[in-house]
């Protein structure tokens, strides 16, 4: 990796114990296995490799109808269009509520810097997007595992539900360059204004811009 890509970082100046909720404790580290390389899960392609930097985007169970995927399954511009419904609200938007939204991002930070390096993300009301470089003995497919169990768990029992909380594959995609990474990041951390939810990205409290800009946590529904 070159110097240029490290500097993306947004660094946090919190230890991970503030992080997490008060008497919450941290995912379970994962046992270590090797990288599987190419592999599939059904009909989505990820590459599981150490010392990749990786795009990944993971949605609420609910997020788009069975339909609407069956109808684009063959279409070349699949990834977009979905990404685009994503951003119109569809679903129950879980994650508007502010302590589902703060249990997702805790999640996302408890083993950085250990399982990971996470380099930039954002909690959207129905989905999550997030960059990260991947690390020796900690496969993607278990760290993303690892990130819908923990939070299904805390936020099933926060709102009193039962049932599947994420659908059960991702997206993802490995980064080129630099200029793909700065691309990545922009995308990402964009991604509440292109919505239409925020002014500007580091108004979004549930997002690297935010916590880079140090602003203060909203008290209140991250929607109306």
């Amino acid at each position: 990796m070159t110097a240029g890509m490290r500097a993306g970082r947004p660094r946090s100046q919190k230890t991970k114990e503030t992080l997490l909720p008060l008497g919450a404790r941290a995912p379970r580290p994962l046992p270590a296995s090797p990288p599987k390389g190419w592999y599939s899960r059904g009909y989505l392609p990820h590459l599981d490799a150490p010392n990749l930097i990786q795009a990944i985007t993971f949605r609420l169970a609910d997020s788009l109808p069975s339909d609407v995927l069956e109808r684009l399954t063959d279409d070349p511009d699949r990834r977009r269009k979905l990404e685009a419904l994503l951003d119109a609200g569809q679903g129950a938007c879980l994650l508007r509520k502010q302590r589902a939204a703060e249990i997702t991002q805790d999640v996302l930070l408890a083993c950085d810097g250990e399982q990971y390096r996470l380099i930039s993300w954002v909690i959207m009301p129905n989905h999550v997007h997030c960059l990260l470089e991947t690390k020796s003995d900690w496969p993607l497919c278990r760290v993303v595992q690892s990130w819908k169990s923990v939070s299904a768990h805390r936020i099933n029992r926060l709102l009193g539900r039962s049932g599947a909380l994420w659908q059960p594959d991702y997206f993802d995609r490995y980064i080129r360059d630099d200029h793909h990474l700065a691309a990545a990041i922009a995308y990402i951390e964009d991604n509440p204004v292109k919505a239409g939810l925020a002014s500007v990205a580091e108004d979004w409290p549930w997002g690297s811009a935010a916590m880079r800009a140090g602003r203060p946590r909203s008290q209140e529904s991250i929607m109306p």
